[in-house]
């Protein structure tokens, strides 16, 4: 059997086209400041997994591994569900999660692997992280280059005046 990898960005467009096949594993990195338990009385806890564009919240009710730390890659292996209304307004004032709230899905994680190296990924995931860091650092570098440009429209108008 061969296992597909893939990325919160690949997940949510998957869900999109077709919400019935749900069952996926998900990798990328544990968004930081995202981990939470919902309820005390719960054994549940909520995280996020970013690959930097997408963020996906996950729902899991079992033991984490002791290498599971934020920051950090990790496999998740689990069902995509739609978020319910009760689910999407939950009462969390966590901002970190607000993003992965609006996404249409969540994953229902039925095993979690983190592995020795926290550098361990899968190579297709490894990929993408790269592509979009690279994506988000020319994205930041325009925005740069747009207000150095309008500062300098602004001084030139200024000095004419």
């Amino acid at each position: 059997m061969v296992i597909v990898y893939v990325t919160p960005t690949d997940a949510l467009a998957k869900f999109t086209a077709n919400p019935s096949k749900s069952r996926i594993h998900l990798s990328g990195l544990v968004l930081e400041g995202s981990i939470a338990h919902p309820s005390p009385s719960s054994p549940e806890i909520e995280f996020v997994v970013t690959d930097l564009i997408t963020d996906v919240l996950i729902r899991y009710e079992a033991a984490l591994p002791d290498l599971f730390h934020e920051g950090h890659s990790i496999v998740v292996e689990g069902l995509l569900k739609p978020f319910t209304d009760d689910l999407r307004h939950h009462d969390d004032r966590r901002k970190v999660i607000e993003k992965a709230r609006e996404c249409a899905c969540f994953l229902h994680g039925t095993e979690v692997l983190a592995k020795h190296d926290e550098k361990y990924m899968p190579k297709e995931v490894s990929e993408a992280l790269e592509r979009n860091k690279k994506r988000l650092e020319v994205e930041a570098e325009a925005v740069a280059a747009q207000g150095s440009s309008m500062a300098a429209a602004a001084k030139e108008a200024k000095a004419s005046s």
